[in-house]
């Protein structure tokens, strides 16, 4: 098959290489002119393709996406398809489908899980959309997807690709939390010598064993106490929205909300509200605080 491929950057680049691998002709296009790309705009990327054009948008949510999409619609034609596979909001999808709709265009979204090891493992993949799309891309998907049955899956229509997506890195939140929260119980605790050591023995016969819990071993592998890694993480928008969309429909998610909660207040999102907590103590009890 061939495949236009907007954003080559560490997702993007990575899934043209392996559908190449796969057989398939992948034409790319990114802003950046030192990512490999094969032509240098949107308009040279569309006339490469033979119509039906298949086009994967692979950019950052909001506004970058908005205008990638706003472009195509005007240079794509009837029967062409337009599959989104950035980390957008669900919500975004229905709205998108519907505009390009209006052309003759189709729309699919596709939540994709693999990160950088994504290229040799293989991806995790959500679609979302009609069925005859999702067949008509199928090829595609079967050459990101990881070898074997698992790892490809329909969700649902236009949506559902990201609204998987959404609540699979929301579950990722509270498990990294989860783990965190281990190892600090352990690091401090006289009754623990080597706290990496623990934890690698967990990746044989555990049931926590995972591959959140290999890469979190890997990483101790060069830092046991992981002293070099600063105490800050960034949240990119899917728990939250995972957690707005579960308040919806009457869903508790404790275990999400504590993860985005963390990142939140590593990031400074908290100091105000201790800095409150600390001079209410010393109001009422006396209580002094040292930094």
């Amino acid at each position: 098959m061939q495949l236009g491929m907007i954003g080559l950057g560490r997702m993007g680049g990575n899934m043209a290489e392996r559908i190449r691998r796969a057989g398939h002709e992948v034409i790319g296009y990114d802003v950046s002119a030192d990512s490999g790309r094969d032509v240098d705009n949107l308009e040279a990327l569309v006339a490469r393709l033979n119509a039906p054009r298949i086009v994967w948008v692979m950019v950052p949510s909001g506004k970058p996406t908005d205008d990638t999409l706003s472009q195509l619609g005007t240079l794509l034609e009837a029967g062409d398809l337009i599959i989104n596979g950035g980390n957008c909001r669900y919500t975004d999808d229905r709205r998108n489908a519907d505009s390009l709709a209006a052309d003759g265009i189709q729309y699919m979204d596709c939540g994709v899980s693999g990160g950088v090891w994504g290229s040799e493992r293989g991806y995790a993949l959500m679609v979302g959309g009609d069925a005859d799309a999702y067949q008509r891309a199928l090829p595609i998907f079967e050459a990101l997807k990881p070898e074997g049955e698992n790892g490809l899956v329909h969700a649902g229509p236009v949506g559902g690709g990201h609204f998987a997506k959404m609540v699979h890195n929301g579950i990722e939140y509270g498990m990294m939390q989860a783990f965190g929260e281990g190892f600090a119980t352990m690091e401090r605790s006289e009754y623990i010598q080597n706290t990496a050591e623990v934890m690698a023995s967990w990746r044989s016969g555990s049931v926590v064993d995972s591959w959140l819990l290999d890469l979190l071993v890997r990483a101790m592998n060069d830092d046991p106490d992981l002293k070099q890694v600063p105490p800050v993480a960034d949240e990119t928008g899917e728990a939250k929205w995972t957690i707005e969309a579960a308040a919806e429909l009457g869903v508790p998610t404790p275990a999400i909300s504590a993860g985005l909660y963390t990142r939140l207040a590593s990031r400074g999102g908290a100091d105000d509200v201790l800095r409150v907590v600390t001079a209410m103590r010393g109001q009422f009890g006396g209580h002094v605080t040292k930094a």
